[in-house]
Order: structure tokens, then C-alpha cells, then sequence
């Protein structure tokens, strides 16, 4: 990981301090609850399924924020059930993908305790754009905007 940090450090690569960011949060979460799997779906599609037993659909929360998709957990317990023996994790939890740039969800399903987040990257040809250099110019007077705060 150290390799990867000071990759990013580097003055080459310009405006991606939010990427190491990322990098740093996704180190981080070593959760394994709840179970997922990400599958392919065609040549441009992904799915990834949430294994969630117990959970209602009233109890799960999915947002997308700076590409970085969230999904929120949280069961509400019975205080009058008494458990002789309890093996179904009833947690509270917060799982988090980082999506790459391109890639949008499409829409989100919930049957029989699995929830199922589709996605969809779009296929766009990268456009190549060509800066022109302008000729110098002699600045001879300052900008009015730079006067005016003096």
C-alpha cells in the first residue's frame, strides 16, 4: 500500500488526492458482513447481490455519493423474542463500493433476503481534445479586477 500512496503523491498525477482517499477508505474496510458477490451481467453490466436475511426493505438505505456507493443496514429487534441460541447476525452495518468513473446504477431490487444493485457503465469514446497556444501577450495594465482590490 505504501507503493500505491506514494504512486499518488507524485507531481505527475495532478487532482487525484480524492482517489488516494478512496484508496485509504476501502484499505480500511475489511467487514465481511454482509455477504456479496459482483457479477457480470453482458458486456456492460455488473450486479452485485447482498445476502440479508431478516432485513426489510424499510431497513436498508442506498446512496451514491462522489462515486462511492453506500449501502446501510439496520434491523429492528423484537424485545419481547427470547433466542436460546441466536446465529443470524442482526447487525447494523455500512458497506461501501467505489465505482469507477462511467459507471451508474441503474436500479435496485430487494426478493427473499437479497438485495440486487444493478449497474451500468457506459460506453462513451473518450474525446480528444487539442489546446491551441495562444500568442504571448504584454500585459501593459493590470486586470480590473485585480485594481479594484488594491
Amino acid at each position: 500500500m505504501d507503493r500505491l500512496t506514494s504512486l499518488f503523491s507524485s507531481p505527475l498525477f495532478l487532482g487525484f488526492d480524492h482517489f488516494e482517499r478512496l484508496v485509504d477508505t476501502i484499505s480500511k474496510a475489511q467487514d465481511n458482513y454482509p455477504p456479496y458477490n459482483i457479477e457480470q451481467i453482458g458486456e456492460y453490466g455488473f450486479r452485485i447481490t447482498l445476502a440479508l436475511a431478516g432485513f426489510e426493505r424499510k431497513n436498508i438505505r442506498i446512496s451514491l455519493e462522489n462515486n462511492q456507493l453506500t449501502i446501510r443496514g439496520q434491523q429492528e429487534s423484537d424485545p419481547d423474542t427470547v433466542y436460546i441460541y441466536r446465529g443470524i447476525a442482526t447487525r447494523q452495518f455500512i458497506k461501501t463500493f467505489v465505482l469507477a468513473d462511467g459507471v451508474e446504477v441503474k436500479n435496485a431490487e430487494f426478493t427473499n433476503g437479497l438485495l440486487y444493485i444493478n449497474l451500468l457503465r457506459i460506453h462513451n469514446e473518450k474525446e480528444v481534445r487539442t489546446i491551441e497556444i495562444d500568442e504571448p501577450t504584454v500585459i501593459t495594465k493590470l486586470p480590473k479586477q485585480i485594481e479594484e482590490t488594491k
